[in-house]
């Protein structure tokens, strides 16, 4: 990325040679992104992340296919890059349906094509879950709807939030079979702020920010070029070290979670372990809120967090959570730990060995359990 700070820094829309540069660096990094989703190079737009991929697949197909439609589906499972977005939906009238998930954080495919109407014109369901790793059949999903669109002779588009799953599953598009798909560059190691949408050619799409037409006019404004090339780069060698990468971090997410529930007593895992991000845990702990619980284990050198929002007078559970089931109390006292490429067994043993005490401390202090 350095060499696109500095002395590669044109404006790549400018048609001097410089200029070129930054051209030529934007396609070398649509051509990494393209093969590792096994797509055509014209259908990889960038972004500014995640959100902002997430809302244009959604409210640009709302836009381009409002006259053939008005429902949306969706789960209550989703990023709120979805919900909000589906949320202002509403607001314009569209219907939008959001189907529960069972406990372990899975939808049917079945359930999904039943909910499909002759109003439909667009389903978005995430690939592998923010808070708990559930990992849905998208291919699945997506073949169902696809047939049922066929069997009610219109449009219906297929879009998922990948962003949690790039690096630990397959984003083959043509597997996958969906029309729009998510990415956000700092999930993989990439740099904040650079993201991806996969746009099937010949899907309706509007754009959601619009001036001078870059990104074959689906996404305007000058491209961050280092943030574009840092994401290329990271998403190929995401892609190469998935397999091996996936193997290592599964068989630490089970030591750690073995080395939690041994310890810890009145604790849950969130969520099933065998459709599950390798890299995610997702526990809650009875007694006991989420952040304090996040103070005592940063105090330690621990970097975890919590589904769960604190504010000045409460603490909101997760959606996440109750969509699975839990109640709000057991909520509040999520705890998710999220392991790395990177992560060693050593670090893994220092959390198994901190969070006990943590706990038992939080516990034997109830007044100072709250979140402030």
């Amino acid at each position: 990325m350095l060499p696109y700070f500095s002395q590669r820094f044109g404006n790549p829309s400018s048609l001097y040679s410089l200029a070129e540069e930054s051209r030529n660096a934007i396609e070398e990094s649509r051509e990494r992104v393209a093969k590792a989703l096994n797509a055509r190079t014209s259908e990889v737009v960038f972004t500014s992340g995640g959100t902002e991929s997430d809302n244009t697949a959604i409210k640009g197909v709302a836009a381009a296919l409002r006259s053939n439609g008005n429902h949306v589906i969706t789960s209550a499972f989703e990023h709120h890059a979805v919900l909000h977005a589906c949320e202002q939906l509403e607001q314009t009238g569209y219907e939008v349906t959001y189907l529960p998930v069972d406990r372990e954080g899975l939808i049917a495919p079945e359930a999904v094509a039943e909910a499909v109407t002759d109003r439909t014109v667009l389903v978005s369901i995430m690939y592998a879950n923010n808070e708990v790793g559930s990992i849905q059949d998208i291919g699945a999903i997506a073949r169902k709807v696809h047939g049922r669109a066929a069997e009610l002779a219109r449009t219906i588009v297929v879009h998922t939030d990948a962003v949690q799953a790039a690096g630990w599953l397959s984003l083959d598009v043509r597997v996958l079979d969906v029309d729009l798909l998510s990415l956000s560059g700092h999930k993989f190691h990439g740099p904040k702020g650079a993201g991806v949408l996969y746009a099937r050619r010949g899907t309706p799409l509007e754009p959601l920010i619009v001036g001078g037409g870059q990104e074959r006019q689906r996404r305007s404004g000058t491209e961050n070029v280092p943030g574009i090339v840092g994401l290329g780069v990271a998403l190929e060698l995401a892609e190469q070290e998935r397999v091996a990468a996936s193997e290592r971090v599964r068989r630490l997410r089970d030591m750690l979670v073995e080395g939690i529930v041994e310890r810890v007593p009145g604790v849950r895992i969130n969520g099933g372990m065998k459709h599950r991000l390798a890299n995610n845990v997702n526990v809650s702990f009875e007694g006991v809120e989420a952040e304090p619980l996040l103070i005592g284990l940063d105090q330690r050198g621990i970097c975890a967090s919590s589904g769960s929002a604190c504010s000045s007078a409460s603490v909101e559970p997760s959606h996440v959570l109750l969509a699975l089931g839990l109640d709000a109390d057991l909520a509040v006292g999520s705890l998710r730990l999220t392991l790395g490429h990177h992560t060693t067994e050593s670090e893994v043993n220092q959390v198994i060995s901190a969070l006990p005490d943590v706990v038992k401390q939080l516990r034997a202090m109830p007044t100072l359990a709250a979140c402030h």
